[in-house]
């Protein structure tokens, strides 16, 4: 174990290039060490740049140094629902309350913007990350699978794609988007379209919406995210008035196609691991689970 001399703490709002840099570095660090799986969304966060003439308006970075070294790193995410925390503490500076005060700022700063309950992700097979989140007192409340495009995509027919279009969303579509996320993703707290990201605002990110229509009427949605070699599955659903048609398996195919032309080398998705339809539709297309996160909620 290494000793912290210099400790000092930065807090953000954004990330930068710079800080990605460093954040990213640990991460390797950290899961060469450790062979689990993080979810802090550094490419994502990356493409957010702040309205700098209003100041800063939440923290959402806390980055822990011993001198020029980033030892500890906790990222809050929000994507419209409740708040995620992620984080991680360099292999050979645990044990010292890096994690522990990162934690309480993050806690501050929850308790500051009054958001409704908090997300603690950690995946299954950290022992660190798990004992760490049973002594916060957060209730178990549900687990994702990820997984890896790992096999060849079935030959699909014509026929199974015909008319079914994929229409990029824009502002207006908000609504949409939000009304068709409370329909396939059964959150308790109820989300208003007002505080979901903007699509037009999401594409600058690396993050692109798209509705799907078949002969002009919406079946469903799916979200895209490009970012170096890696292409991203998520929210993908189909409304339930327009299922047990196939269009499932055709959305996926689509999405996947469409990650290809823009030469994603490898290709992932999260979901839900109750939702045993979806599962076995992405297993079915060739894709292979590789890591569980877990999910606890903490209430105000």
């Amino acid at each position: 174990m290494q000793k912290i001399h210099k400790p000092w703490i930065k807090l953000k709002e954004n990330i930068d290039d710079e800080d990605y840099k460093v954040i990213n570095e640990l991460q390797d660090r950290c899961l060469q060490t450790d062979q689990i799986a993080l979810k802090l969304e550094l490419d994502y966060k990356v493409g957010v740049r702040g309205d700098s003439s209003k100041g800063v308006q939440d923290i959402n970075e806390y980055l822990y140094f011993d001198g020029e070294l980033l030892i500890g790193y906790i990222g809050i995410c929000s994507f419209g629902g409740p708040l995620e925390v992620n984080g991680m503490v360099h292999p050979e500076y645990r044990c010292q309350g890096v994690f522990t005060k990162l934690f309480e700022l993050v806690i501050a700063e929850w308790r500051r913007r009054s958001s409704g309950s908090l997300l603690l992700l950690s995946d299954r097979n950290s022992e660190s990350g798990q004992q760490f989140i049973a002594t916060t007192g957060a209730q178990y409340k549900h687990s994702e699978y990820e997984m890896y495009l790992k096999k060849d995509v079935p030959v699909t027919t014509t026929d199974q794609l015909t008319g079914i279009v994929f229409r990029k969303a824009a502002n207006a579509d908000a609504k949409e988007i939000a009304r068709q996320n409370a329909i396939y993703f059964n959150d308790e707290e109820e989300v208003n379209a007002d505080d979901m990201p903007l699509p037009e605002v999401e594409e600058k990110r690396g993050m692109t919406s798209y509705l799907v229509e078949k002969e002009g009427v919406i079946i469903g949605k799916v979200n895209l995210q490009l970012t170096s070699k890696l292409g991203a599955i998520f929210g993908l659903g189909v409304l339930p008035e327009h299922r047990r048609k196939g269009y499932g398996r055709a959305l996926l195919l689509l999405a996947i196609k469409k990650l290809k032309e823009a030469n994603a080398q490898e290709i992932m998705l999260q979901v839900a691991s109750e939702n045993s339809n979806a599962l076995d539709l992405y297993k079915s297309c060739g894709f292979e689970e590789t890591s569980t996160m877990d999910y606890f909620e903490l209430r105000s």
